[in-house]
């Protein structure tokens, strides 16, 4: 995929922590966009739905997590306990995707290495990202993955937020 906004620069660092160009990660991130694609350029489904909301965050000491969460979300019943709410909770499952741990960034790539997520498979495993960076916007692209039944890449745009935002809306 190509990236829409212009000449941007590949993100450069070393270990967690250390001062060195992954400090540009460092802050609270709003989720712009996100597409996929397919190896031949094929534009595929929203891999999160149509306007999705997102915050990912990078802390100074190597800390990472990621929430992405689908637009029009309903709120679960409460207290029912019946297939009804089983079937709202699925729901909520499969339109929510949370995970956090370390994450190191090298040679134009940041690597989330995860603890804990709200999908089991990716816990103990690495989530590589192609990582650019302009202005205040960072792109993430993953390796080839499989998206609703198809091999392709995603592409996630985030706006930095200022330390002052009140909302990530």
């Amino acid at each position: 995929m190509t990236a829409t906004m212009g000449t941007m620069a590949d993100v450069h660092s070393s270990s967690p922590g250390a001062s060195s160009e992954s400090d540009n990660f460092v802050g609270t991130w709003r989720l712009v966009s996100a597409r996929s694609a397919t190896k031949n350029g094929e534009q595929g489904e929203s891999p999160y739905g149509d306007e999705p909301t997102g915050v990912l965050t990078y802390t100074k000491d190597g800390r990472m997590s990621s929430l992405i969460s689908y637009a029009g979300r309903k709120p679960l019943s409460i207290g029912r306990g019946d297939a009804e709410t089983q079937k709202e909770q699925a729901e909520a499952f499969k339109t929510f995707l949370a995970y956090a741990g370390r994450y190191t960034a090298n040679g134009g790539q940041v690597t989330h290495h995860v603890e804990v997520s709200s999908i089991q498979n990716y816990v103990g495993k690495d989530l590589v990202r192609n990582a650019k960076l302009q202005d205040d916007q960072l792109v993430l692209r993953t390796r080839p993955t499989l998206v609703n039944g198809k091999i392709q890449t995603v592409e996630l745009v985030w706006q930095r937020l200022p330390v002052d935002a009140g909302s990530i809306s």
